[in-house]
């Protein structure tokens, strides 16, 4: 039995290890500003948060001010001993393409300079961005945390919990 588990053992631990050190994928996009943006921004920790669809748009509202206030106006615990990039990346695809621009319009309005250089808007092909994230549901955001490398080293989605918010900083600290 002893040598069984063996045999079983790295066939059922390679699956999580190349998951655990997946890279997150070179994404172009645009902010509000117009300017074009390249993710990751290599050589720099970031938090990546990315909405596929309208249904997801309740949860993240939930999410965005708590990640504002402890990543970029660092009032957490620990907040003020590592720098973070905080990105939304809105997708739109196939239909969803024609709300591109009014999207950003409507950001431009809504929001300051400084928080709509945070946002990154990507139009294009869906399907090799969405399975090398592992995006299954777009009625969730996702939100992960990206090392200087590139490498992904915390993924959550769903619903805002304080935990969920700490296991994407406890990477950073």
């Amino acid at each position: 039995m002893h040598q069984l588990r063996n045999l079983f053992l790295p066939a059922l631990l390679v699956p999580f290890m190349l998951s655990a050190q997946a890279t997150f994928p070179p994404l172009e996009g645009e902010n509000a500003l117009g300017k074009t943006i390249h993710l990751p921004t290599r050589g720099e920790w970031s938090i990546m948060a990315v909405v596929a669809g309208k249904k997801a748009q309740p949860l993240l509202e939930e999410w965005f001010a708590p990640a504002y206030n402890r990543f970029v106006m660092k009032s957490g615990l620990f907040a003020s001993s590592y720098n973070v990039n905080l990105y939304l990346v809105p997708v739109f695809t196939g239909l969803d393409k024609a709300a591109y621009g009014p999207s950003m319009n409507a950001l431009k309005k809504k929001v300051d300079a400084d928080l709509a250089k945070q946002v990154v808007f990507f139009k294009g092909d869906e399907g090799p961005l969405m399975d090398a994230l592992g995006i299954k549901d777009k009625g969730i955001p996702y939100f992960f945390t990206v090392d200087p490398q590139g490498k992904i080293v915390q993924r959550e989605s769903g619903k805002f919990s304080v935990e969920k918010l700490d296991a994407l900083e406890a990477p950073l600290l």
